[in-house]
């Protein structure tokens, strides 16, 4: 038989989700194992979001809506934007997606041509360069400071003419990092002088614990090169609602459209209902699960430092990166096999030697985690 496609026979399988699956062959077989490697929170999708959808199905929304998005969750998005992340939008500037992931491979698709080189900041999420890669393009990867997780000028030193597009993810996955102005205004500079693209990948904005979030487009003109990349699944606890978004200059937003009206045509309609909801709404419910989080993070980071690990600052999110002696992969392997404590190597990040850990997890199952991450060292 002929071979099949070169191009995806290169893209490996996600980490996490790979480990995530392992946990859970475990728990099958009667395994406790404590899942803290993948990216989710543990809580119930808000009823008032739910109640939303419910309403929706019941009203006989089930066909087909525009490719785009409905015209009230776009409003909605573009209204959000402009009140809180200050840069312009319009609902014409908005793509709804399949997920924050599928927004960033439509992203890629739109901007990057064969040989364009696209900078991913490392440690960084596991998705970026598989989708570099489908789309055609190059990574190129630059290791960002991991004294203090912030950008430098070393960035410059990879950028040449073949640079397209620079991506940037704050607060971070896997490390918790959030960017400050001057990292930010960096990157602006840097785009702005080499007349480069930016994706912003700010899927984690809502869970930041003491720090403020400043989105890469608000900077000075850079709405006008900036893909803005976001959804619902962590804020609201609506990961398996598969529903995220881009926000960007009109011609990129077309091209995105293109890909998806080829794809997956649209999201659910029923399910954008729910999205409606989730922006209209109160939004007292993201910030309780906000402080639940930093509630565990505080918790989880106490029980690291004591137990003598060093950790990434978790000033996002809800990871802690932590470093680890020897291997990551055989540590992260030993806490499985033997402390029944799923995590997710760091290598996986592009980060060898270091450990991410979820705290996207009840308090009762985190402090049997720790015990037992104690117990196995």
């Amino acid at each position: 038989m002929k071979p099949l496609s070169a191009k995806i026979a290169g893209v490996t399988e996600s980490a996490t989700i790979a480990i995530s699956n392992k946990a859970k062959a475990m728990q099958r077989q009667g395994i406790d194992v404590i899942s803290l490697s993948i990216g989710e929170p543990d809580f119930a999708t808000p009823q008032h979001i739910t109640d939303a959808c419910i309403d929706a199905l019941k009203r006989g929304e089930t066909h087909y809506a525009p490719s785009s998005g409905i015209p009230e969750l776009t409003a909605a998005i573009a209204e959000k934007i402009e009140r809180e992340n200050h840069f312009p939008c319009t609902p014409q500037q908005v793509i709804v997606a399949c997920g924050a992931k599928d927004a960033i491979y439509e992203a890629c698709e739109a901007v990057l041509n064969p040989g364009d080189e696209a900078i991913i900041l490392t440690p960084a999420w596991v998705s970026y360069e598989p989708c570099i890669h489908i789309a055609g393009g190059k990574t190129v990867f630059h290791e960002i400071n991991q004294k203090t997780f912030q950008l430098d000028d070393s960035l410059l030193e990879k950028v040449n003419n073949k640079t397209k597009m620079i991506i940037v993810n704050s607060p971070s996955n896997p490390t918790g990092a959030v960017f400050n102005k001057k990292s930010m205004q960096l990157v602006a500079d840097l785009c702005t002088d080499k007349d480069l693209y930016a994706m912003s990948d700010e899927i984690y904005e809502k869970m930041i614990y003491g720090k403020e979030h400043l989105s890469l487009a608000a900077i000075g003109d850079m709405h006008e090169r900036t893909i803005t990349i976001n959804g619902f699944s962590k804020a609201y606890a609506m990961t398996g609602w598969r529903l995220g978004y881009a926000v960007g200059p009109k011609q990129i937003i077309t091209e995105m459209s293109k890909v998806q009206q080829h794809s997956i045509s649209q999201v659910t309609t029923f399910a954008m209902w729910g999205g409606v909801a989730a922006l209209k709404g109160d939004q007292q419910c993201v910030e309780n699960m906000r402080q639940e989080f930093d509630k565990r993070r505080k918790y989880v980071m106490g029980e690291l430092k004591a137990m003598g690990y060093e950790t990434a600052p978790a000033e996002g999110a809800f990871y802690a990166f932590v470093k680890v002696a020897g291997n990551d992969m055989e540590v992260a392997s030993r806490w499985l096999d033997k402390g029944h404590v799923a995590a997710t190597p760091g290598s996986a990040f592009y980060a060898s030697g270091w450990i991410r850990l979820s705290y996207a997890a009840s308090m009762e199952k985190l402090k049997e985690a720790m015990a037992r991450i104690k117990r196995v060292g």
